[in-house]
C-alpha cells in the first residue's frame, strides 16, 4: 500500500512537472512575443507621435509634453492595477480569453491591411494627418500667453492615452498567456523609445515608415498567437509545440497575400 501511494505521488508529480514544462516558453515563443509587441507598439507610437508633434508645433511644447506625460502616468496606473490581476486568473482561462480577443483583434488589423493593400481603404498618411491636426489646433486659437493651454494638452493626452491603451492590451495579450509580460513589455518599451527618439531628433512625423506593411505583419502575428492560445486553452496539443506559432504565421500570411492578389483586380467593385 505504501509503495502504491508513493508511486501515485510520483506519477502526479511527474504530470505536474510535465505540465509546467509544457507552459514554459522556448526561444521561438520569446522571439515571436518580442517581435509582435515591438511591431504593434511601433505603429501605435508613430500615430501618437504625430498628434503630439502637431500640438507642440501649433500650440507649444508645454501643453504637448504635459498632456503626453499625464497620459503616461494614467497608463502606469492602469498597468499597476491590471498586473496583479493577471496572476489571479487560472492559466487556461487566461489563455482562452486572451486567445479569443487576440484572434479577433488580429483579424481586424489584417482585414484593414488587406483592404488598404487592394486600394479599398486609403493608406494612412502621417504627413496628411499631421497637417490636418496642426491646422485644426491652430484654428481653435493661438497658444495662451499665460497658463496652460488646455486644448493642446487635452489633444496630446487623448492621443497618447488611446494609443497607449492599445499598446497595453497588446502587451498583455501576447505576453500574459505564457508568463512573458516582462518580455512583451520590453519589446513595447523599446519601440516607444525608438519612436520618441526619432521624433525628438527630426521634429517631423515618421511618414516614411511602411505603416501598412507593419500593420499587415502585426495582424498576421496577432492572429497566429490568438489561434494557438485558443486551441491550447481547449486542450489541443499542437504538433511541434510552440513552433506551431510559426506555421500559423505562415498560414495567415499566405492566405492574406492570396486574398490581396485575388481581390486587387476587383478592388473597384468593393470601393
Amino acid at each position: 500500500m505504501a509503495f502504491a501511494g508513493q508511486a501515485h505521488e510520483l506519477t502526479d508529480s511527474g504530470a505536474l512537472i510535465q505540465s509546467d514544462a509544457h507552459l514554459m516558453p522556448n526561444l521561438t515563443t520569446i522571439i515571436s512575443v518580442v517581435g509582435a509587441s515591438f511591431a504593434a507598439s511601433f505603429v501605435e507610437a508613430v500615430e501618437a507621435l504625430t498628434i503630439v508633434l502637431a500640438v507642440g508645433l501649433a500650440r507649444g511644447w508645454r501643453p504637448a509634453l504635459t498632456g503626453a506625460a499625464a497620459a503616461l502616468a494614467a497608463l502606469a496606473v492602469i498597468v499597476a492595477i491590471l498586473g496583479p490581476l493577471m496572476g489571479a486568473v487560472p492559466i487556461r482561462a487566461l489563455q482562452f480569453v486572451v486567445g479569443v480577443l487576440l484572434l479577433l483583434f488580429g483579424l481586424r488589423w489584417l482585414r484593414k491591411a488587406v483592404l488598404r493593400a487592394i486600394g479599398v481603404i486609403a493608406l494612412h498618411d502621417e504627413d496628411a494627418a499631421f497637417a490636418r491636426e496642426t491646422h485644426e489646433l491652430t484654428e481653435v486659437g493661438r497658444r495662451q500667453a499665460h497658463g496652460l493651454d488646455w486644448i493642446g494638452g487635452a489633444a496630446a493626452f487623448k492621443a497618447v492615452l488611446l494609443e497607449g491603451i492599445e499598446v497595453v492590451f497588446i502587451v498583455i495579450a501576447v505576453g500574459a498567456a505564457r508568463g512573458l509580460l516582462g518580455v512583451a513589455s520590453a519589446g513595447a518599451l523599446a519601440a516607444c523609445l525608438a519612436v520618441a527618439a526619432i521624433g525628438a531628433a527630426i521634429h517631423r512625423p515618421l511618414a516614411r515608415v511602411p505603416e501598412n506593411a507593419l500593420k499587415f505583419g502585426v495582424g498576421v502575428m496577432l492572429s497566429a498567437f490568438g489561434l494557438f492560445w485558443t486551441g491550447e486553452s481547449l486542450g489541443v496539443a499542437w504538433p511541434g509545440g510552440d513552433a506551431a506559432i510559426l506555421a500559423f504565421i505562415a498560414l495567415f500570411l499566405t492566405v492574406a497575400l492570396v486574398l490581396v492578389a485575388h481581390l486587387k483586380p476587383r478592388a473597384a467593385v468593393f470601393a
